[in-house]
C-alpha cells in the first residue's frame, strides 16, 4: 500500500455534505421518471405536452441566427431586463429600476435559490407555508435558513366558495426576532390558492413588525379562474422596499426547458442576489433572453386566451376525478388540483407499493396498475403524515393525455 493510500485510510470524516443528506432528489421529478417506465399518463410534474406559441419559438431561433449566442451581461440582457419592468408596471402599475433592480437567472428555481443564499445568515429562519413547492425546504437547508412550517387548512368541497386557509394566529406565532423571510407562492402550487388583498396586508403587517422580507414566488400570475385577481406582495403599501419577486418564462409561455427566471427587488438585495447567480450559474441562455424580451410585450389577448384554455383544462380533469371517486380541491390558480384519497381501498400493503406513506403507496399503485401518474401528497409537506391522504395532478395537458387518462381511472375502484 502507498503512502498516500495509507493517510486516506487514517483520516476519518465525513466525505459527503450534511446537507445533501437532510433532503431527498425531487419527488415529482421521480413521478415523471416512473411515469416512462410503466408508460403511464403522466399528470405529476407540471410541464404542458403541447406546444409553445410559434411565435416565442420563432424569436429564438432568430436570436441564435442574429448570433446572441455568447454571454449576455451576467444579471441579464438589457432587453429582457426592460420588458420585464415594462409588464410589471403594466400589470402590477409599480415601477422598477432596470439598471438596478432586476436579475435575470437560470429559471426561477435559480433565482429562488440565488435569493435565499444572498439574504440568509446563521441562525435566520424563513416562514413557509404548507403544503409548500417541494424546491422549499431543500432552499432553506441549503442556504442555511431553519423553515417554520404554517399549515395551510382543504376548503369544504360542498361549498363552492371555501378555498385553502391558515389560521392568523399560527401565522404570527411563526414569526419571531430570527425571522429573515417568509415564502409566498401566490397563485400557489400545489394548491391553487391565489391570496387576497386581506391575506397580503395580513402578512405585511407581520413583515414589518419582524423586519422581514417576503419572497414571492408568482410562476402562475396569468394563470387565474373565476374572476380571481393576482395582487403581488410588491404593491402592497409598505412592502416595496421587503418583497423580492420570483418570476420567469417557463409557466405563461410553455416554456419549461428554457429556463429563463427573474428576481425583482429592491437595490440593496438585488446587489447581493446578483453576486450570488454570478458564482452559481453566471447567467442564462442569451438567445433565451432575446426572445424572452419579445414574449413578455406579447399582447393582453395572450394572456386571456391562456387562462381561458386552462379553464376548461381545469373543469375537464376536476369531472374526470371526481367521476373517479376522488374529493377534490377547486383550484384558484396555477395549473393542479388537490386531491383526497380516503375514500380508496387499494392493495396498500402490496411490496410493491409497500409504503410509510398511504399517498406513496397509491402514487406507485396508480403508475403502475392503473397507467397514471400523480404526485404523493406528503412530498409537499414537512410531516409526511400531514399528506398522507392527498395526492396532487396537474392539467397543463393535451386534451388527447386528459382523455387517455379518463379512459384509465376507469379501472380504479372505490
Amino acid at each position: 500500500m502507498s503512502a498516500p493510500e495509507t493517510n486516506m485510510t487514517q483520516i476519518a470524516r465525513r466525505m459527503l455534505s450534511a446537507k445533501a443528506e437532510q433532503f431527498t432528489e425531487s419527488v415529482i421529478r421521480e413521478m415523471t421518471r416512473l411515469a416512462m417506465k410503466h408508460n403511464a399518463v403522466n399528470l405529476s410534474q407540471g410541464f404542458p405536452d403541447f406546444a409553445a406559441p410559434e411565435e416565442i419559438k420563432e424569436a429564438a431561433r432568430q436570436a441564435i441566427s442574429d448570433d446572441i449566442n455568447q454571454y449576455a451581461i451576467t444579471w441579464g440582457a438589457k432587453p429582457l431586463r426592460d420588458a420585464i419592468v415594462e409588464k410589471f408596471a403594466r400589470t402590477q402599475h409599480a415601477t422598477y429600476d432596470p439598471e438596478r433592480e432586476i436579475t435575470i437567472c437560470c429559471g426561477s428555481t435559480e433565482a429562488m435559490m440565488s435569493a435565499m443564499m444572498a439574504i440568509i445568515n446563521p441562525g435566520d429562519e424563513i416562514v413557509v407555508f404548507e403544503p409548500f413547492y417541494e424546491n422549499y425546504g431543500p432552499d432553506a437547508i441549503l442556504s442555511g435558513a431553519t423553515p417554520r412550517f404554517v399549515k395551510m387548512r382543504p376548503p369544504d368541497p360542498q361549498n363552492e366558495n371555501s378555498t385553502w386557509s391558515f389560521d392568523e394566529r399560527e401565522l404570527a406565532a411563526a414569526f419571531g426576532p430570527h425571522t429573515k423571510a417568509i415564502i409566498l407562492n401566490t397563485p400557489n402550487n400545489p394548491t391553487g390558492k391565489v391570496f387576497t388583498r386581506q391575506e397580503l396586508e395580513f402578512i405585511r403587517d407581520l413583515c414589518v413588525r419582524w423586519n422581514a422580507f417576503c419572497i414571492t414566488d408568482e410562476i402562475y400570475e396569468h394563470i387565474l379562474y373565476d374572476a380571481t385577481e393576482h395582487i403581488s406582495m410588491a404593491c402592497i403599501d409598505g412592502m416595496r422596499g421587503r418583497t423580492i419577486v420570483i418570476n420567469g418564462m417557463s409557466k405563461t409561455y410553455s416554456v419549461t426547458g428554457w429556463r429563463v427566471g427573474w428576481a425583482i427587488a429592491p437595490p440593496e438585495p438585488t446587489q447581493a442576489i446578483r453576486k450570488v447567480h454570478d458564482f452559481l450559474t453566471v447567467g442564462a441562455a442569451a438567445p433565451l433572453q432575446q426572445a424572452g424580451a419579445i414574449a413578455l410585450r406579447s399582447p393582453q389577448s395572450y394572456y386571456d386566451g391562456l387562462a381561458a384554455t386552462y379553464a376548461k383544462k381545469r373543469e375537464r380533469l376536476l369531472k374526470i376525478l371526481s367521476s373517479a371517486g376522488f374529493t377534490v380541491f377547486k383550484p384558484r390558480g396555477a395549473y393542479y388540483i388537490m386531491t383526497d384519497i380516503a375514500r380508496f381501498q387499494f392493495p396498500e400493503r402490496d411490496p410493491r407499493f409497500a409504503s410509510e406513506s398511504k399517498d406513496v403507496a397509491f402514487a406507485k399503485y396508480l403508475v403502475q396498475e392503473i397507467g397514471i401518474a400523480c404526485v404523493p401528497g406528503s412530498s409537499f409537506y414537512n410531516d409526511a403524515q400531514d399528506g398522507a391522504s392527498q395526492v396532487r395532478f396537474t392539467f397543463c395537458k393535451r386534451e388527447e393525455t386528459l382523455a387517455a387518462a379518463e379512459a384509465r381511472f376507469a379501472k380504479l375502484s372505490v
